[in-house]
C-alpha cells in the first residue's frame, strides 16, 4: 500500500484552477491522501480573520466547515458550488482528507511558503498559458512555483 501523501492544489476559482483540480482528482489523488486547497487572496481584502492569520495563513479548514457561508465570510472566501462538489467527490469517492488554507498576499510567494510550511509532497497549479512576453511583463505564478518550490510541481494547462 502506498504511503499517504499531502497534496496541495492552488485554487483561485478560475477555469484553469478548476481544470487543475479535476486533473488532480482524476490522476493524482488516492485513498488516504490529504488534499490541501490553497487559496491566496488579495492583500487588499479585509475579512474578519485576516488580522489574526495574515502572516501564517489561516488554520487548516476542514471541508465540512469550508462549505459554511459564515466560515467563508470570516476568511473572505467566495463559495463555489462546482469546486465544493469536486471536493466532496474527492472526500467520498477517493477517501481522501480535504482541508483548505487561506493566505493573503502574492500567490507566487505564498504558494512556495505553503509547500514548506505544510510539508507538501506535491503541488498542482493551473496555467493560463501566457505567451513569453505576457509572462515576462505580468509574471507567471506557475513558473515561479516550478522554479522555487521544494517539492514536485504539476502545471495543468
Amino acid at each position: 500500500m502506498a504511503k499517504a501523501r499531502t497534496i496541495g492544489i492552488a485554487m483561485d476559482y478560475s477555469t484553469t484552477s478548476k481544470t487543475a483540480l479535476k486533473w488532480a482528482v482524476d490522476n493524482l489523488i488516492g485513498p488516504g491522501d490529504t488534499v490541501v486547497v490553497l487559496l491566496v487572496l488579495s492583500p487588499k481584502s479585509d475579512p474578519v480573520n485576516k488580522q489574526l492569520f495574515e502572516d501564517t495563513g489561516s488554520p487548516l479548514i476542514p471541508l465540512v466547515e469550508l462549505k459554511e457561508i459564515g466560515v467563508c465570510k470570516k476568511y473572505g472566501i467566495t463559495p463555489d458550488s462546482e469546486i465544493f462538489d469536486m471536493l466532496d467527490c474527492v472526500s467520498v469517492d477517493k477517501k481522501a482528507n480535504v482541508v483548505a488554507k487561506v493566505y493573503w498576499g502574492d500567490p507566487r510567494e505564498k504558494l512556495c511558503e505553503a509547500v514548506n510550511h505544510l510539508k507538501l509532497d506535491s503541488i498542482v497549479v493551473g496555467s493560463r498559458g501566457l505567451g513569453t512576453l505576457k509572462r515576462v511583463l505580468l509574471g507567471s505564478v506557475s513558473s515561479h512555483v516550478v522554479e522555487n518550490a521544494t517539492c514536485p510541481v504539476t502545471v495543468v494547462k
